[in-house]
């Protein structure tokens, strides 16, 4: 009876460890090698009115050593995780008071370090923040310039879906250059001049490879300024009125005020 006992004993020891080792939970964080660590970093600068909130696969990240879930202006937080099996995260940046869903990225365990770097404003969005490289200037004195142009025909509601060029003049009339392919993609090539005084310059936009405006029967001038020895990347936009009727293009927002760029 009692070597019975002992059997029973030293089988249910045997049970009890194999269904702890075989259970989830027990599995070490980073331990086999289908769950991978993975790491986003994310870098953003934000202009809109409203905080905004960091969502992966629907949960709040937390942002800052304040353990809030909301951030407004510049962000930079690396997010640690780890990849379960084919497992995909879905990050999510929102508005914290509308729920607006402003943009949404995708990621997967073939790339376990990515990075996240966004400038957001009312209506307009640019992603891909830390690839992009400003223009080196090949002389002291002069200023440089590259643009992009997100919003193309938001209230202009334009036919044209085309590159554009910007005719760059001085206030006087004269030339100084012609920027060609301004698009809603990426930024356009780097275009150089000597920098004078007034430092005031107008861009007129046309169609790509013309001198005809994108927008029928109406000329878009665009008023900027020339810094000297400065590279600036100009992000234009469409603007509306009250109503939501289109009112012309400005010039004024230039990222190397919000960012650091190599």
């Amino acid at each position: 009876m009692k070597n019975i006992l002992t059997r029973v004993l030293i089988l249910c020891i045997i049970t009890t460890l194999f269904t702890a080792c075989s259970n989830d939970n027990m599995v070490p964080y980073y331990g086999t090698e289908t769950n991978k660590p993975g790491k986003i970093t994310i870098s953003g600068y934000s202009a809109v009115n409203d905080s905004l909130q960091i969502t992966a696969n629907g949960k709040l990240l937390e942002i800052g050593n304040d353990k809030k879930n909301a951030f407004v202006k510049k962000i930079e937080k690396n997010y640690d995780f780890v990849y379960f099996g084919d497992e995909e995260k879905t990050i999510e940046i929102t508005n914290k008071i509308t729920k607006e869903v402003l943009h949404t990225y995708h990621f997967t365990a073939e790339r376990p370090k990515d990075t996240i770097s966004f400038f957001a404003k009312e209506n307009l969005w640019i992603d891909k923040i830390s690839s992009v490289r400003l223009g080196v200037l090949s002389k002291t004195g002069n200023s440089g310039y590259k643009f992009i142009f997100p919003n193309q025909n938001k209230y202009s509601k334009s036919s044209y879906q085309g590159n554009l060029d910007g005719i760059i003049r001085k206030i006087n009339g004269q030339v100084l250059g012609v920027i060609e392919n301004i698009n809603k993609e990426q930024f356009s090539p780097f275009i150089e001049f000597a920098y004078s005084s007034p430092p005031t310059i107008l861009m007129e936009l046309v169609k790509h490879g013309t001198t005809e405006s994108y927008i029928p029967g109406q000329k878009i001038i665009i008023n900027m300024t020339m810094t000297n020895n400065k590279s600036k990347l100009i992000v234009l936009e469409e603007k509306s009125n009250a109503n939501g009727v289109f009112s012309g293009v400005d010039g004024t927002l230039n990222l190397t005020d919000y960012f650091v760029f190599k």
